[in-house]
């Protein structure tokens, strides 16, 4: 595995959009860029981008963690691959061995993790899905981090991002379940 950096946004909200001020709310997201082995290949055999999902997914929320100070209650995960990519490549990072490593470095994680994946250019944004860590029906949770990299994925890279929440969304009023 080739990864040409990493990078990590923190964003703290303070207040809502009208200005409304709140509990702090942390959201992160650590991101790799990296080589995509099967850049201009059609594959059907993508094991080996399971594995290297499963090595980022724990260095990638271990990174978070060390930054986060408290219990992280949410988390997602988003791909975006390069022009010479398919959006199956980034499922294949994605799915089914990151979600493991994630969850022994977060303490947790009993709903599945919410992921988005497209195909991109350089300074391409993706809404990166975030939902409670532990209930899928915790509505007020349900948020999104959009984040890019100037400068990737190139043609031949995928961004591979995993998302931490501390919380619920600024002042969410929506409620925790179905009714």
């Amino acid at each position: 595995m080739k990864i040409r950096k990493t990078v990590l946004i923190t964003e703290t909200v303070e207040a809502d959009e009208f200005g409304v001020a709140c509990d702090p709310l942390i959201r992160m997201a650590a991101l790799a860029v990296l080589d995509n082995p099967f850049a201009g290949i059609d594959a059907d055999d993508l094991s080996e981008l399971f594995e290297m999902g499963a090595v980022l997914g724990d260095r990638l929320a271990s990174q978070i963690m060390r930054q986060l100070d408290g219990p992280p209650t949410g988390y997602g995960k988003a791909a975006i691959v390069g022009s010479e990519g398919a959006a199956e490549h980034g499922a294949a990072l994605m799915h089914p061995m990151l979600g493991k490593p994630v969850r022994a470095a977060i303490g947790g994680g009993k709903a599945l993790m919410p992921s988005n994946v497209k195909v991109g250019v350089p300074g391409a944004t993706i809404d990166l899905p975030l939902g409670h860590k532990d209930e899928a029906w915790a509505f007020n949770y349900i948020d999104t981090l959009t984040v890019a990299i100037a400068d990737a994925p190139r043609a031949n890279e995928i961004v591979l991002c995993v998302g931490i929440a501390s919380g619920a969304r600024p002042r969410a009023r929506v409620g925790d379940g179905p009714r």
